[in-house]
């Protein structure tokens, strides 16, 4: 899907604008931009994980390109819940305007400090509650407990001239929580009562029919796999699923033995929920990971990061015998959360590895260790028909889950009509309960890697790629600034390549004849006389060796 970029017009007195700059054909990066009345609300600010075919990135922002000359105007931003994708790159947001304020309920704020304070920022806080109104600017906001596999989460009302929206963020509708904590229907009924006039509903799920399974399922599985394992027990699942923690302290307790937590990231979150009193954690039932190598192998867990394969968390590190905890015969391994897209081929690499090492390792194709987070079609169905919403733009999620959405959207009788598919960058007008796109900026990917922010482009990316799968060859040639003709040289280096750089001996009598062609027609310009090196070779090393490495040619005049 490309919509053809064109910037929206000026926006209408009374007309409500939303723009989402992530989220949108992706599961993660999630942001949007709500404008009314020359002012701006942001609702979400996470972040994207690499994917294979992006090679030495650590994070993927959200274009925040359209908010650069208008950080005065942004009267707050508002965070449905505590994770990555949710609230990762807030540090980066604040950087660009250090006090905006930051409103969301108590464990997601918390969360969020703790990033922040790692990146040396004092954030402008403001926790809310279930129930809770408040103005900020010219937006009335509501706040709606929904339930989802974080505690705290929050749906946002958003009440303007310009009609009243509903932007769910992540959540299910699960009968039975851990915490007690329904999906609040009956103000979801009351919103539909008022009159929806346009839903943004998470999509991740869409296409699984009937209802998410409850969390309650998952307590049994893992208590039973832990009492039939004689060794050592790794868990490994996100570092702010504060539920799946507590299910493992809780099996772990039953089983007689305790838990470890690893992982920077995990430690800093569980840390942050036992402090608060969402993690409730019976005496002596943790230990320091340091301490815990003196603990029988029967009589520990380790609860750990990597459940999506990540080359650089802890599990990753387990399965290529690169961490302290070598996995082996009579350890179990359980990724108990559900495969992110992009990541199949990562986390099946890992469950390969530590199989390889003697470990039995349990996923959820192979025992019920995890359900999602997400509302399935029937959960969705079931929220079109309380609230019935004038217009829909499914959020959160894949193309193919967007669409399934807006199909579910559809069959509670909104016509198709006012089913917006949207991308990251489109720009949604609302006014009279009528919506409709008005622009496609132009954005794109933000990539972090390393220290640097947006330097590295999807040009340097492709060159990393054809350095990783093709290989390297650079070409020295010394030539005389006034004849052209060649002093010393070629030299040719070659890395990635099975064959010995003697390989290329074959090519240089090429290299010197255009070389020579070149300077008898008078080029003198070096890098007109790389080009003829780099074409020369290319083309040889294409038909000789079917390979097409990256090329660097370097002419030296002497």
């Amino acid at each position: 899907m490309s919509t053809p970029v064109f910037d929206p017009p000026e926006l209408d007195s009374g007309a409500l604008r939303v723009t989402p700059l992530g989220g949108l054909g992706e599961v993660g990066r999630n942001m949007a931009m709500y404008e009314f009345d020359g002012k701006i609300l942001i609702v979400d600010c996470g972040v994207l994980f690499p994917e294979e075919h992006q090679p030495g990135v650590d994070l993927i922002l959200p274009d925040m390109e359209p908010l650069r000359g208008r950080l005065g105007d942004v009267v707050g931003l508002v965070l449905t819940h505590g994770h990555e994708d949710h609230i990762g790159a807030v540090p980066y947001l604040l950087k660009m305007r250090e006090d905006i304020p930051i409103y969301g309920s108590k464990l997601t704020l918390a969360l969020t400090s703790a990033k922040l304070k790692e990146h040396r920022i004092t954030p402008q806080t403001h926790v809310v509650r279930e129930g809770e109104t408040l103005d900020v600017g010219p937006f009335g906001l509501e706040f709606v407990a929904v339930n989802h596999s974080i505690p705290d989460a929050l749906a946002i009302a958003i009440r303007t001239e310009a009609g009243l929206v509903l932007h769910t963020g992540d959540f299910k509708m699960d009968q039975l929580p851990l915490d007690g904590r329904l999906t609040d229907l009956r103000a979801f009924a009351r919103l539909g009562e008022e009159g929806v006039d346009l839903f943004l509903p998470d999509s991740t799920n869409a296409e699984v029919p009937g209802f998410t399974p409850t969390e309650r399922q998952i307590g049994p599985t893992i208590e039973q796999v832990m009492s039939k394992t004689t060794g050592r027990v790794i868990v490994a699942s996100f570092s702010s699923h504060v539920h799946r923690v507590q299910q493992v302290i809780d099996a772990a307790h039953a089983n007689g033995r305790r838990v470890a937590l690893l992982g920077r990231s995990m430690v800093r979150n569980m840390t942050i929920a036992q402090q608060l009193g969402y993690l409730d954690v019976p005496e002596g039932a943790l230990v320091d990971y340091k301490k815990s190598g003196d603990i029988p192998d029967g009589e520990i867990v380790y609860m750990s990061t990597g459940s999506q394969g990540e080359p650089m968390a802890v599990l990753s590190r387990m399965a290529n015998l690169d961490h302290a905890i070598e996995p082996g015969e009579g350890d179990t391994v359980i990724l108990a959360s559900s495969l992110i897209p992009g990541n199949e081929n990562a986390v099946y690499r890992v469950i390969d590895g530590l199989t390889k090492l003697g470990a039995n390792v349990v996923h959820k194709a192979n025992a019920k260790v995890h359900v999602s987070g997400h509302a399935a079609a029937g959960e969705l169905l079931y929220c079109y028909n309380i609230l019935k919403p004038k217009n829909v733009v499914p959020v959160h999620g894949e193309y193919r889950h967007l669409m399934a959405n807006a199909k579910v959207a559809q069959d509670s009788g909104i016509p198709e009509s006012r089913t917006i598919i949207a991308e990251n960058g489109t720009s949604i007008d609302l006014k009279d309960g009528e919506a409709w796109v008005s622009g496609q900026l132009d954005i794109g990917f933000v990539y972090v890697d390393g220290s640097t922010v947006g330097a590295i482009t999807d040009a340097d990316l492709k060159d990393r790629r054809v350095l990783g799968e093709e290989g390297f060859v650079s070409v020295i040639v010394v030539v005389d600034a006034n004849t052209g003709k060649i002093v010393t040289g070629p030299e040719i280096h070659a890395r990635g390549f099975a064959e010995d750089d003697k390989v290329f001996d074959k090519i240089k009598p090429k290299i010197v004849a255009a070389l020579e062609e070149a300077a008898a027609k008078g080029v003198r310009d070096n890098h007109a006389l790389s080009q003829t090196v780099r074409r020369t070779i290319g083309r040889w090393v294409g038909q000789r060796l079917r390979r097409r490495p990256m090329i660097v040619p370097l002419v030296i005049e002497a």
